[in-house]
């Protein structure tokens, strides 16, 4: 055997069987790390702190155990200990609780009843006890009151009188018509002349109508009104701290064709229909948000018509002269209300349905009027770390928080909603990726990656803004979970060539980290010396600089090829000083790289972490700078690494395999070669949550979907193309891949194949298709890449 085939042996074994040597791995551990990450060893994962504030709790599996088992330490003791899986459910069932202001009390859901704990004497008191679900306890009416969801309606329990309370009363269905409302005119002559003609009847009628007289002036007995649903369904309600007010959320699902994928393989040997997603553009859920008003007893909508802008059409129509002209108000999801502390204020986040605009809003709860406190648009879409539905709160009874990528990044605001104020916290060219308010309000803690792209690190801010205090320390990411009373932190920290592992810290800068779990890396996984990757920059085209992940054999082994990794996703970032969530592909590039392979993997435009402009610099064109940033690395691997532009691959699945696609097809001559992995061919049959953001919708922007679809560029197809897919993946349908294959026979191309996994999801799970599907690709860069005769 040559000698660097027994230097791969121990990675091929911990990897995938390759090329000439496969049948002298040993199989079951390359089924093992195929399997699962777990088998290169186990990390700590889902880091919880217990409400004594003293146990922490985390995911853990030294063991190697079917699953995955909940793991305690303490302040005191730091030896993990397992916990017994008789209490696990209840922890997790007080973990997800609500405390009150003063944390004295705490309630949460059980096993589907209502539970009260007592935080001093931990006695636990049981609010229901009914064969229906109750959901969604929290305090209310000023903490006095506990509330809870049942079907599909707010009760209320009093701890003082023991008392429940229905709150609300959401009704599926229109509301009946009146007796009689009904009745036409023939109808109604019949009655008058029954009524004419028949004293018995005239006498019947007198009788009745002193008795309805009687009862209209007998005691009424309070009732509760009816919400009508008509045809949609409650999708949220919340109620106001007083007690007065509920804002309620419905939505009227519009059905869209779903997507059939067969499955082959089957237990009964019959061919089955998984129903799938539906395509982008298809009908979308419509939303309406109502108040309803407890003590007036009214219910209203709340109208959207008078949201700033929201009558504005996106830029891109202008590409579409002629083509709807008319004015009509977008339609918009209405998400909160939050309330301030005292309940004398409330803020909605609203969100245009199109994605092209995220509102602040002040709800005036009693009339429904909504005044601006922040409105953020993006012609691309809206997006960005913390810009989701959350990410926003309040600091006083005048002062709201939010984020906003108005600088191009991701930073945390506040605003005085009563002068419009608005104050940065932050600022640069960096990303807020986490924000979380201190108990007493004077502080935030956040995570930022300030220090470098690809570093994830904590720090402590006044409420006030200035100079954040850095609280961790080593270069990679940290994920943190803080303790209730914000003196410790645990965290799960890694590095490039080192999994996750678990910490514990006082919260505070230069406080010393103690390590608790080593696991991370089984002792077969450590024996290998595994590359710590150097995160490099190049600019692209456009003066824009790129960072990219750099794998570079030893001087002696150099073959003068390379092969380019795209990362998935789009919205991703990989080129990171923590361990990826590609661990096979980078057990790859180290096995590549000891064949003599330079590897380069790179975050291009659309990638996480970089801001607004790459995150939308796919946006109406993906294949565009996305792709060109792939062309741009590969000069760079020419011009500063000396590798052979007719010798670079590149490879990469789902976005990753499409960008292969459209490489091979659009740039046929800066690559030699090609692996599409589960790729997307044509975005018109991709989803709509995704897909609509960037490329908006196909019949309203046809020419973004044209020119982003790889379909439409299949005749340049030059180089060798190797395509793997799963049969039943139910993200990008195996439908994508032999519409495309349809198209390169008709185009009678030569130099590709097609792979395809009769069992697999978009994300493999057996190790058969794993190994099967890395031999192909190794195979594709040795026939290809490599010079003559090596």
């Amino acid at each position: 055997m040559p000698t660097h085939i027994k230097r791969l042996t121990l990675l091929a074994t911990l990897c995938w069987p390759v090329s000439t040597f496969a049948q002298q791995l040993q199989t079951l551990t390359v089924e093992k790390i195929m399997r699962d990450p777990k088998w290169i060893g186990t990390s700590p994962d889902n880091i919880f702190w217990g409400l004594d504030g003293k146990t922490i709790y985390f995911n853990w599996n030294p063991e190697k155990s079917p699953a995955d088992s909940l793991h305690a330490i303490t302040l005191a003791n730091h030896k993990p200990l397992k916990t017994a899986p008789a209490d696990r459910a209840h922890i997790q069932a007080l973990q997800s609780g609500e405390l009150n202001l003063a944390r004295t009390r705490l309630v949460y859901t059980w096993q589907g009843d209502v539970w009260l704990r007592d935080m001093e004497t931990g006695k636990d008191t049981r609010v229901t006890q009914t064969n229906d679900l109750e959901t969604g306890a929290e305090f209310g009416f000023r903490e006095s009151k506990i509330l809870y969801r049942r079907d599909r309606n707010i009760f209320s329990w009093d701890p003082a009188t023991g008392a429940v309370e229905q709150l609300t009363d959401f009704v599926a269905g229109a509301k009946p018509a009146k007796r009689g409302d009904s009745a036409g005119e023939q109808e109604k002559h019949l009655k008058n002349q029954q009524q004419e003609l028949f004293e018995v009847l005239r006498d019947k009628k007198t009788t009745s109508d002193a008795a309805t007289a009687f009862n209209n002036n007998l005691p009424k007995t309070k009732s509760l009104r009816s919400l009508y649903l008509d045809d949609r369904s409650l999708n949220d309600a919340r109620m106001s701290p007083d007690g007065r007010f509920v804002v309620y959320r419905v939505f009227r699902e519009n059905m869209s064709r779903g997507t059939e994928v067969p499955e082959f393989v089957t237990e009964t040997g019959y061919t089955t229909d998984i129903r799938s997603r539906s395509k982008v553009g298809g009908a979308q859920p419509q939303y309406e948000s109502f108040v309803y008003d407890r003590v007036k007893d009214t219910s209203f909508a709340i109208k959207t018509t008078q949201i700033p802008g929201i009558y504005d059409k996106p830029d891109y129509t202008k590409d579409y002269p002629g083509r709807d002209t008319a004015k009509a108000a977008r339609p918009v999801i209405i998400n909160g209300p939050y309330w301030s502390e005292k309940g004398t204020q409330a803020i909605v986040n609203i969100r245009s349905q199109d994605n092209k605009d995220r509102w602040i809003m002040l709800l005036d709860a009693a009339s429904g009027k909504l005044t601006p406190v922040d409105r953020q648009r993006d012609e691309a879409w809206i997006g960005g770390p913390g810009i989701g539905w959350g990410g926003l709160g309040w600091i006083d009874e005048q002062t709201c928080w939010f984020q906003s990528e108005a600088t191009g990044y991701s930073h945390l605001y506040t605003v005085n909603v009563n002068t419009g104020k608005r104050t940065a916290l932050t600022s640069g060219n960096f990303e807020v990726q986490e924000a979380q308010l201190s108990r007493d309000k004077k502080h935030f803690y956040i995570t930022t990656n300030e220090v470098h792209p690809g570093e994830k690190q904590f720090y402590k801010l006044a409420v006030a803004g200035g100079k954040p205090e850095r609280i961790t320390a080593m270069s990679g990411a940290h994920t943190v979970s803080m303790s209730p009373d914000e003196k410790w932190i645990a965290y799960r920290y890694s590095n490039s060539n080192h999994p996750w592992e678990m910490y514990l810290q006082e919260n505070r800068a230069g406080a010393p980290a103690t390590q608790i779990t080593d696991q991370a890396m089984s002792p077969e996984f450590r024996s290998y010396p595994w590359r710590e990757a150097n995160v490099i920059t190049f600019n692209a085209r456009d003066n824009q600089p790129v960072y990219a992940r750099l794998y570079t054999p030893d001087a002696a082994k150099k073959n003068g090829a390379a092969v380019v990794f795209v990362h998935g996703a789009g919205y991703l970032q990989n080129a990171h000083k923590w361990w990826s969530q590609y661990f096979r592909e980078y057990m790859f590039h180290n096995l590549l790289t000891d064949l003599g392979y330079t590897v380069l993997d790179i975050d291009y435009r659309g990638s996480a972490g970089y801001g607004r402009n790459c995150r939308t610099g796919i946006y109406r064109h993906m294949g565009g700078k996305d792709l060109t940033d792939q062309v741009d690395g590969a000069k760079y691997l020419v011009q500063q690494l000396g590798v052979d532009p007719k010798r670079i691959g590149i490879y990469g699945g789902s976005y990753g395999g499409f960008i292969t696609l459209m490489a091979l097809f659009t740039e046929p001559d800066a690559f030699a070669a090609g692996a599409a992995l589960r790729s997307v061919t044509d975005w018109a049959h991709y989803n709509h949550g995704y897909t609509s953001n960037i490329l908006n919708e196909p019949f309203t922007d046809s020419l973004a979907y044209r020119r982003s679809s790889p379909i439409y560029y299949a005749e340049g197809l030059k180089g060798k193309l190797l395509m793997c897919h799963g049969m039943v993946d139910t993200n990008v349908h195996f439908q994508d891949i032999v519409r495309l294959s349809q198209r390169l026979i008709e185009l009678g191309k030569d130099g590709w194949e097609l792979a395809v996994y009769p069992v697999e999801d978009h994300g493999f799970t057996e190790p058969s298709s794993w190994t099967d599907e890395y031999k192909r690709i190794l195979r594709l860069f040795e026939n290809e890449l490599k010079p003559a005769g090596k």
